[in-house]
């Protein structure tokens, strides 16, 4: 039963960042090809990216090649229904935040599954959950959410460390993927309401700032 629920879970969680990123595209004003790409990037380009630095070849989605074509057809779909997917886009933040936190565990389960230690599994856990949108971003140009003080990848971090650490304190399966589950999706969810952020290093940029100001200014 655990096992069809997460399944179930695992193609909403794709679903969603697969919408999440085709909406990039459509802020960008991106032709249907542009969508598909920026759609499918989020969508599995996380697990990808996890595959193939654990040498899990081939990558998931070639030995099962649905998951490719529901992003091609999901992503086609928000093409067509772009301005109903916009104005749920509040609703989609909150999906997201489920598929960040279930991919969280899962990708830390994938690695622990594969004999990898504590360490590479919390990252792997990091790695499946946020590097879609990091592909994503930087197809776009823009700066990866990862890299801004938004709290995102730190709630994957705690979903996917509290995960290990209970699997390897020998809490059931089910158990330790619920705990750190539930974790992530609570910390993430707080940080959309309440729009929590990490603190921003400002020092340096202030004092490259000061220094350049008794430089003289060239001019060419």
């Amino acid at each position: 039963m655990i096992n069809t629920v997460i399944l179930v879970l695992d193609w909403f969680g794709i679903l969603v960042f697969v919408t999440t990123g085709a909406l990039a595209a459509a802020r960008h004003q991106m032709d249907v090809f542009g969508f598909i790409l920026l759609g499918t990037a989020t969508g599995i380009g996380g697990g990808t990216i996890r595959d193939l630095l654990l040498g899990a070849t081939p990558v998931f989605w070639i030995t099962s090649p649905e998951y490719l074509i529901a992003c091609v057809t999901m992503s086609v779909i928000v093409f067509f229904t772009v301005l109903i997917a916009h104005l749920h886009e509040d609703l989609l933040l909150k999906f997201d935040a489920v598929g960040l936190a279930l991919f969280a565990v899962l990708g830390a389960e994938r690695a622990l599954s594969l004999q990898m230690g504590p360490v590479v599994a919390v990252a792997m856990g990091v790695v499946t959950s946020t590097f879609g949108g990091v592909v994503r971003d930087i197809l776009r140009g823009k700066s990866p959410a990862i890299l801004r003080e938004e709290i995102y990848a730190s709630a994957a971090f705690l979903g996917a460390l509290v995960f290990v650490i209970a699997s390897l304190a020998g809490l059931g399966r089910e158990a330790a993927l619920g705990l750190g589950f539930v974790l992530a999706l609570c910390v993430r969810l707080a940080a959309i309401r309440w729009r929590w952020a990490l603190p921003r290093h400002a020092a340096l940029s202030t004092c490259a700032t000061d220094q350049t100001e008794h430089f003289p200014k060239h001019r060419f």
